[in-house]
């Protein structure tokens, strides 16, 4: 049988057929990732910005408030507390005992401080600082104790703050000056416990 030369057709099967095309989502999908991202955009300032150094200015005065101690505090409470809490339950006598002993001890002091001045006697005076500083800080008054805590100093011939010794005369004049001041400072805290006891102006 004589050989055919034509060529054999390929079968439907055999024939390329185009690829198919991707699916609308991958290509969304696709041109979701390869789009670039727009640009962000930054809100607008306010038409008022508070300045930022104001800002930081203003809770660093608040903060160093609460931190500081309060230098103007009559009367430490946080110790005057501990003196309220052995009171009774329906009575304040003891404290107020304690105050009225204060009271004493301090006209009797300022008394004795005033004549060791006038005789020169340091030694005399650095007890009399150290005694009243003692029932002093008992009750919390702060600036009253540490007024006579430099009285005792000083009438050791010593001035702690500079880190220096003085001389007779010095401590003398340093003496004199914080006498004064102290009994201010005294007088201060008698109105404030006065205020608190009414009774004992009448006593």
């Amino acid at each position: 049988m004589p050989s055919s030369d034509k060529p054999v057709p390929t079968s439907s099967t055999d024939t390329l057929t185009p690829s198919k095309p991707s699916s609308p989502k991958a290509t969304k999908a696709d041109s979701t990732a390869k789009a670039p991202l727009p640009p962000t955009t930054k809100e607008a300032p306010s038409s008022n910005p508070e300045p930022v150094s104001e800002r930081n200015g203003d809770v660093e005065e608040e903060e160093e408030k609460e931190r500081a101690p309060a230098q103007d505090e009559i009367i430490n409470m946080s110790i005057f507390n501990q003196i309220l809490e052995l009171d009774e339950e329906d009575n304040q006598d003891f404290s107020r005992e304690m105050v009225e002993e204060y009271y004493t001890q301090a006209a009797q002091t300022f008394k004795d401080m005033d004549a060791a001045l006038v005789k020169k006697d340091l030694s005399k005076l650095s007890d009399l600082g150290h005694f009243f500083k003692g029932s002093s800080a008992t009750l919390g008054v702060t600036h009253v104790q540490k007024s006579c805590e430099k009285i005792q100093r000083y009438g050791q011939l010593r001035d702690e703050e500079k880190g220096i010794d003085l001389e007779e005369k010095q401590a003398l004049d340093l003496i004199s000056q914080l006498i004064i001041q102290v009994k201010g400072e005294y007088l201060v805290a008698e109105r404030w416990m006065k205020d608190r006891y009414p009774k004992l102006d009448d006593e």
